[in-house]
């Protein structure tokens, strides 16, 4: 037997152990599917672009209490509109799934029947060389005989060969169908990763807006003694800080401090910076409640519900809620995380908390959702960088709250670095 017929075993063996999968619909069918999905998707998009818009009206306005429910209402909708767009989009991922699972079936059977093909060729070849060529003619065969068989045996090798290649094409149009698919399910996941934190944030906005009936009994000048309790309770904690950390006497190494650079990632999406570090004009109109030393982080609009996430990979050396040891006085719900490169991250007044002391996270993942615990007149994430060297978590007494102790990150005045130095530039 000619030994370039052995070439196909490969083949053979490889296609014998390709799975086969379950025929769904007709690629016409899901193909009709996939672009009503795209027609729907678009739609939802065009949507929330139009409620962001309003939102980002809403909040030019003049804080007060009906601005406060309307940016509250039109946020829920948003969120309402991104869960609908998360499930259209999963919706689209199982269209394209089954399109590429039918393009496999397809092909699967094709090489099947290329398999035969090959096989079939195989067995002529067999036959062919079981009678030698000196047997035929010494048999009585004509020379001219010799030359038909001659020429039937190559054409029979060139049609093998023909559909070893057509083979070889099926089994990588196969291979890529296969990879395509995957890559669609990893897609598949992260979107349905991507629903539980979309109505983990529906939900968080919604209690947001009842936390805020509840403290106003819908009254505007009920909501006027509430902003300003609240100013009344910062300046009486910020106090109690600068004093604690006078005592401290923490040490920064300035050397552990990176001259700058993108070395973190925006802690929310489409980041608008609504107050900015250091002496700003709202720190120095306030200076009862910052003592003098300006705004120590960056304050990012973050309507409630907005997902919170790591501005680097890190270890989360604290997280707590401020509200427990005094209300409405300071970081309310927060999270610190310690980085590798001798930076700290703080993320404050977040409603609802993901992560947990000593765990380790990635940069990009969420650590809870944006609210207004604490002291905040309305809803945004304070986004504060140390150096690592000058801070740390720890527990000090409260005098506003007298026999309350407080458990949050504190530093040294030096410690506290501007964000916009080590973040991307918007």
């Amino acid at each position: 037997m000619d030994l370039s017929k052995l070439t196909v075993i490969p083949i053979i063996i490889a296609v014998l152990l390709v799975p086969t999968f379950v025929h769904a619909q007709s690629a016409d069918t899901i193909k009709e599917q996939i672009d009503a999905s795209n027609a729907a998707i678009q739609k939802l998009k065009d949507e929330i672009s139009q409620l962001q818009g309003q939102l980002n009206e809403t909040s030019k306005q003049k804080q007060t209490f009906q601005s406060a429910v309307k940016e509250l209402d039109l946020n829920i909708q948003k969120l309402t509109k991104s869960i609908s767009l998360t499930q259209a989009q999963i919706k689209q991922k199982d269209e394209e799934i089954g399109d590429l699972g039918d393009n496999i079936t397809d092909t699967s059977g094709k090489i099947g029947n290329s398999h035969e093909e090959v096989a079939d060729s195989i067995r002529q070849l067999d036959a062919m060389d079981n009678e030698s060529s000196a047997v035929m003619l010494l048999g009585g065969g004509t020379l001219s005989s010799f030359f038909d068989e001659a020429a039937n045996l190559a054409t029979v090798r060139q049609g093998l060969q023909l559909h070893i290649e057509d083979l070889s094409a099926l089994k990588s149009n196969l291979v890529t169908s296969k990879t395509s698919a995957e890559d669609k399910r990893k897609e598949l996941a992260g979107l349905q990763r991507k629903l539980a934190t979309d109505k983990q944030g529906l939900s968080s906005a919604r209690a947001e807006q009842s936390k805020l009936l509840a403290e106003t009994q819908s009254k505007e000048s009920q909501y006027q003694v509430v902003i300003a309790q609240k100013k009344a309770q910062e300046a009486s904690f910020e106090a109690d800080l600068s004093n604690y950390e006078a005592q401290l006497k923490l040490i920064v190494d300035p050397s552990s401090i990176p001259k700058g650079g993108a070395l973190l990632q925006w802690p929310v999406d489409q980041p608008y910076i609504t107050q900015y570090f250091g002496n700003t004009p709202f720190a120095t109109a306030n200076a009862q409640i910052y003592g003098g030393k300006g705004h120590n982080a960056i304050d990012l609009r973050a309507l409630p519900g907005t997902p919170v996430k790591a501005a680097r990979a890190g270890r989360v050396i604290g997280a707590g809620n401020t509200d427990l040891t005094c209300p409405n006085a300071s970081y309310g719900k927060w999270v610190f995380i310690q980085h590798d490169n001798g930076l700290s991250t703080l993320y404050a007044h977040l409603s609802q908390i993901n992560v947990s002391e000593g765990q380790t996270v990635s940069g990009g993942q969420v650590l809870g959702f944006s609210g207004s615990t604490g002291y905040a007149t309305g809803p945004h994430l304070h986004f504060g960088v140390y150096s690592t060297s000058g801070s740390k978590v720890t527990s000090f007494p409260s005098k506003s709250c007298a026999g309350r102790i407080y458990t949050m990150p504190v530093a040294d005045i030096k410690a506290y670095l501007n964000p916009l130095t080590y973040l991307p530039k918007l």
